[in-house]
């Protein structure tokens, strides 16, 4: 690297860091404002809760199909992909999964779900029994054994209670969390005052509860997490770190907490995050490996869906 004459690079390199962090967050300040009033806009649509056709399981076949591990799976599940539930975050509704909703139904997905919780809840523990008596009507009206989730924000940590605490794990196999404060978020003292954005705090009995051990859960994790969220602070704090979960955290670059749910790179992370299991090890070169969406990698390595990668964590990958 070439320097300057006169300038050590102690103090160019922060120069050049700054500017570039100052540009890629009015960026994305810029963006999450677009997101913001567009989403007003959409809020109203989404207040009642959807009405669901009535579902049947499919008919049983001459030979069920077999699932990993040698257990027979319903016909429905051999015959396509779970069904998806989509949890929204706080003071929020389903109208925020719009676009990802859409995304996922134009590649395939048939069973497609949200669930609107109150914004009056106040316990973290109570949405997450609400999500499992929701998630076990699905599996009873579409013949599914198991599910994927995805959540926003504290939709996630609503998921990841239910997984971790209320045995949900036998239920859910894939849950993926946008912007989700797994380690706690240092929230805005106003909002504190909803008992519920207390929980989300990084010493709240709810946040302890999930770093208890869980051995044997059987949920694969995928954390979508962006520098540049100003909502979970810190950042990384959106990343899962549990010796006993199976996870992957995926660093999103150049985007706020609001646009998570929107953005088409996102979507089609997400996507692959709900793929099979056999698919998202082709993508990262093997289990745990740093890579992504859509980019072959190598164990040590963090490469960005369509741009050259660079040195990285263990554990995590990164989208651009």
């Amino acid at each position: 690297m070439k320097v300057l004459p006169f300038l050590p690079l102690p103090l160019r390199r922060p120069c050049l860091c700054c500017t570039r962090l100052s540009s890629a967050l009015l960026k994305a300040t810029a963006l999450e404002l677009v997101v913001l009033a567009g989403h007003v806009l959409l809020y109203p649509t989404g207040i009642a809760g959807e009405r669901q056709p009535p579902q049947h399981p499919a008919e049983p076949t001459t030979t069920p199909p077999t699932a990993p591990g040698g257990v027979s799976a319903s016909p429905a599940e051999g015959s396509e992909r779970p069904p998806v539930v989509l949890l929204h975050g706080f003071i929020d509704n389903r109208s925020v999964f719009v676009l990802l909703r859409r995304s996922l139904a134009r590649h395939g997905w048939r069973h497609l779900e949200s669930l609107n919780y109150s914004p009056l809840t106040c316990d973290i523990r109570t949405a997450a029994e609400l999500l499992g008596r929701h998630v076990e009507e699905i599996c009873a009206r579409t013949g599914h054994h198991r599910i994927d989730i995805v959540g926003h924000s504290l939709g996630g940590l609503i998921a990841r209670y239910y997984v971790q605490r209320l045995g949900g794990d036998q239920r859910v196999r894939t849950l993926v969390t946008l912007g989700t404060p797994h380690g706690g978020t240092a929230v805005a003292p106003l909002a504190s005052a909803h008992p519920i954005v207390r929980q989300m705090r990084t010493d709240s009995a709810p946040i302890e509860e999930l770093r208890r051990p869980a051995p044997g859960c059987r949920t694969r994790f995928v954390s979508f997490w962006s520098e540049l969220d100003q909502v979970i602070v810190p950042a990384e704090a959106a990343c899962i770190d549990h010796p006993d979960l199976d996870a992957l955290n995926v660093r999103v670059s150049e985007i706020g907490h609001l646009a998570l749910p929107v953005h088409p790179t996102v979507a089609a992370a997400v996507r692959q995050a709900l793929e099979s299991r056999e698919s998202l090890i082709d993508a990262t070169g093997t289990p745990g490996a740093t890579a992504t969406a859509g980019t072959a990698g190598a164990p040590g390595t963090t490469a960005t869906a369509g741009i050259a990668g660079s040195t990285g964590a263990p554990g995590t990958a990164s989208v651009a």
